[in-house]
């Protein structure tokens, strides 16, 4: 077993693990965990990593092990994750939890889609705050822990249906289960038929968490960046019931249409990855209300079609996810 942190024990990490006590506050995470390994089983060889995780040692450090475990929470290091296991033909055991949620999979498996299938797009740098900053019970580490660790023992094994191909979601507000299909994208840059990355990047680069030219305040003479327009549910509602009803832009990934979708209403269905691609499927004389789940991917599409020459063009505030609150609450939440 192969451990890879590189941090110290803190007493806020306390109540969702079982690994760390009050006394090893202060200590480095992998020294407290090989000890605690060790006591409820000498015979585990625990091999710690105490580096941070990173394109350049990420290949030499998990290819040794058999299968991969991501109990990542950030963006750069779960694409890093995805990324060097698909490479070098890891299976990667997912698990994500945010506040009351979590999610599992089985990535990168027996032909089976990688996280980049599934999230194409990482989110816009600080739209979604990390466990630190939104908290999260904390019983449900544990329980998404023992899914993993489950999915863990049946790929070494070789027993049972592994997650391979299905996302699994937790809400612990309903204790409810939700299955979701994913498909492997043949078009993914990492895993695809004809994959375009065959090493790994700057994940911080990626992620959009390094500062770039564009993001600096625009100097004297430049052209100032296009104004998006925002549109409320109870506006769109009106638009869409009224003569010549707006047409609808689904910037989400095809996963999240099989959750919930405003398909009901006229609507191109592009992803956010492939917009620029593929224009040509949206007129450019039809008024267009961009959708995504928050509001943010589309906000970002708006602003692209606005760059683009579009002229009539509004981003749905709050997404999908403000629809289902303000208009139809039968749109289940994802």
């Amino acid at each position: 077993m192969g451990l890879v942190d590189f941090d110290q024990v803190d007493v806020t990490n306390l109540q969702r693990q079982i690994l760390h006590g009050t006394k090893d506050v202060g200590r480095d995470k992998l020294d407290s965990a090989g000890d605690r390994l060790a006591d409820v089983n000498p015979n585990v060889e625990v091999v710690s990593h105490a580096v941070r995780l990173n394109s350049d040692n990420a290949l030499d450090i998990l290819e040794p092990y058999d299968v991969v475990v991501d109990g990542t929470d950030n963006f750069p290091t779960r694409y890093l994750v995805n990324d060097a296991s698909v490479l070098l033909g890891k299976p990667n055991v997912y698990g994500s939890i945010f506040r009351w949620e979590g999610q599992v999979s089985v990535f990168g498996f027996d032909g089976g889609p990688c996280y980049r299938c599934l999230f194409r797009e990482p989110p816009p740098p600080g739209l979604i705050p990390n466990c630190a900053e939104a908290g999260v019970l904390g019983v449900l580490p544990g329980i998404i822990g023992s899914l993993q660790a489950l999915e863990v023992i049946k790929l070494i094994l070789g027993k049972g249906t592994t997650l391979s191909g299905r996302l699994l979601i937790f809400d612990a507000m309903d204790l409810s289960w939700r299955e979701v299909a994913l498909r492997r994208n043949p078009e993914c840059p990492v895993c695809g038929d004809v994959p375009t990355q065959t090493n790994l990047i700057d994940y911080e680069d990626f992620c959009g968490l390094r500062s770039k030219e564009n993001d600096m305040p625009p100097v004297e003479g430049q052209e100032p960046q296009p104004t998006v327009r925002e549109i409320g549910p109870l506006e769109l509602k009106e638009r869409l019931g009224a003569g010549d009803p707006p047409l609808l832009l689904d910037v989400r990934e095809p996963y999240e249409r099989d959750i919930a979708s405003l398909a009901e209403f006229e609507e191109v269905r592009v992803p956010l990855g492939q917009l620029l691609q593929r224009l040509s499927e949206i007129p450019d004389q039809r008024d267009i209300v961009v959708y995504c789940r928050s509001g943010a991917r589309s906000r970002m599409a708006a602003g692209a079609l606005v760059e683009a020459g579009y002229k009539c063009v509004d981003n749905l505030t709050g997404g999908i996810l403000a629809w289902s609150d303000e208009i139809d609450p039968s749109l289940p939440k994802y």
